[in-house]
């Protein structure tokens, strides 16, 4: 008896619904199209929406959507029957909303890919392009894969040229990190000496001025090398507004502050002030 009872639901939940397609007015879309309809309207909505400049009166903006209901044979007036229509059964409504949006989705991975391929080999390109210790003025992650970041090299005869002063730095405003968030973003500068490596690293947790301190002499050794990273792992792309601004290896400037997390130990201290100097010459009163 039970079995005839479900037996007899199902069977008018069935009906119900073939008899409520067999009803559906001639002017309102079938089901396929009607999604087909939708998926190009979300796109011309977000083109409208995104591209200011080319959609910046009324009349332009009517006439993408218009000419997308032309790509479908169809017009603004059977678009809104037809989307009245399905609204007004709104389990259909729904899985049919969801079904174009997945769509879209895919569309958006699929473009993206794309995207990162070409971003990756203008970047293998420009890396190819560049000498070894080529440091960037300004980096933005959104740019890249976002796994990637940069870094540097420098030998004794790019040292001498580049860095003019006994102590100098490697500084960098940071714009775009999320409040309360904790990226995986790490900056490191090793310093090579002849009997002593020496690294500076700092984890990039707020937006402000970094900076990482390096001497070019230490107690009886000079510097041969200055290494540097900036390393990013992000591999769903929640950090991709993250900028490296004013990026400099030189001689710290007033405008960067400098960070206690950075300032030189102790012992530190000790060896550079023991360096060996130039004697100045000195004059008696």
């Amino acid at each position: 008896m039970n079995r005839k009872v479900v037996a007899y639901l199902l069977t008018s939940v069935l009906l119900g619904i073939l008899f409520s397609f067999c009803n559906r007015p001639k002017e309102v879309l079938n089901r396929k199209d009607m999604e087909k309809l939708m998926y190009d309207v979300y796109i011309a909505e977000a083109m409208i929406e995104n591209d200011y400049q080319n959609f910046d009166t009324p009349e332009k903006k009517e006439a993408l959507i218009s000419e997308v209901f032309r790509k479908h044979k169809t017009t603004q007036a059977q678009w809104d029957t037809s989307l009245s229509w399905y609204s007004d059964k709104i389990e259909i409504y729904l899985k049919m909303n969801d079904s174009v949006k997945a769509r879209l989705q895919r569309r958006q991975k699929e473009s993206e890919q794309i995207m990162n391929r070409q971003v990756q080999q203008e970047q293998s390109f420009a890396v190819r392009s560049h000498s070894p210790s080529y440091i960037p003025d300004n980096y933005s992650f959104d740019e890249l894969n976002p796994k990637n970041g940069f870094r540097f090299q420098l030998d004794t005869t790019e040292i001498t040229k580049k860095i003019t002063n006994a102590d100098f730095g490697f500084g960098f405003d940071v714009v775009g990190v999320p409040a309360n968030s904790n990226p995986n973003l790490r900056v490191m500068l090793m310093l090579e000496y002849k009997d002593t490596v020496i690294y500076r690293s700092e984890r990039i947790t707020e937006n402000r001025n970094y900076l990482l301190h390096g001497q070019k002499y230490i107690l009886n050794d000079t510097i041969r090398g200055i290494t540097g990273f900036v390393r990013l792992q992000d591999t769903i792309g929640i950090y991709r507004n993250i900028r490296f601004k004013n990026i400099f290896l030189d001689n710290p400037n007033d405008s960067v502050r400098k960070t206690p997390g950075n300032a030189l130990t102790p012992k530190e201290r000790a060896l550079t002030d023991e360096r060996p100097r130039p004697q100045a010459a000195t004059t008696h009163i």
